[in-house]
């Protein structure tokens, strides 16, 4: 077998597998009364049976390079026009799809300031792409979420409200707000000095989100 099929193969079985419960969700997209008004190569790839990891020729492909595999649309599927295709991709797994292939499934539980820097989340390909193994993978991101704070607004709160400690209510952080609020943001001081770490983005949400 040539090297890298049998490198194809390998990783396509430690890939997870879709649950019964996926199966079926699957199956309702593919299956809806709806669809029969749109032609068949406008359904998302997964409605297909692609030869890519049927057929050992189809898999044997380089890395980064072009290669065409043969589709049929699944049995079950509503749609219209002719129902067996031949699509072009790039030949690579799905977890190596770039970032605006595929979405992820954002981390409320990670924090920004952690010294963690990067999280395990879910990630699915858009419906359009085609590519190698499973469609649902694994991937290490860093934490992206925010609970809505802007960067812009505390900054001009800290340049205009900041010996007050309005910067640190705003931004979830209470006890110190209090704390800036009755000394008088710290004789100015501290107002200077949260001024700075706002701007540098070293201070932010209390949560650990990040600013929009």
């Amino acid at each position: 077998m040539h090297p890298a099929a049998k490198f194809i193969f390998l990783a396509i079985l430690t890939l997870p597998i879709k649950t019964e419960n996926e199966k079926l969700k699957l199956l309702k997209k593919c299956s809806k009364s709806s669809n029969q008004n749109l032609e068949c190569d406008s359904l998302p790839i997964e409605c297909f049976d692609c030869s890519i990891d049927k057929n050992p020729k189809a898999a044997d492909c380089i890395y980064g390079e072009p290669f065409t595999t043969d589709c049929l649309t699944k049995n079950g599927t509503v749609c219209k026009g002719k129902r067996i295709f031949t699509f072009e991709a790039e030949c690579r797994f799905c977890y190596q799809t770039p970032e605006w292939m595929h979405v992820c499934t954002p981390s409320f539980s990670c924090r920004k300031d952690s010294p963690q820097r990067l999280w395990k989340t879910n990630c699915t390909v858009q419906d359009n792409v085609i590519c190698l193994g499973s469609r649902t993978f694994y991937k290490n991101v860093e934490c992206n979420w925010t609970s809505g704070h802007k960067w812009g607004v505390a900054l001009i709160l800290s340049l205009t409200l900041g010996g007050f400690g309005v910067d640190r209510f705003y931004l979830g952080h209470y006890k110190e707000g209090f704390a800036k609020l009755f000394s008088f943001g710290g004789l100015g001081l501290w107002t200077l000095v949260d001024v700075v770490l706002i701007y540098v983005g070293y201070l932010g949400p209390e949560d650990g989100s990040v600013y929009i």
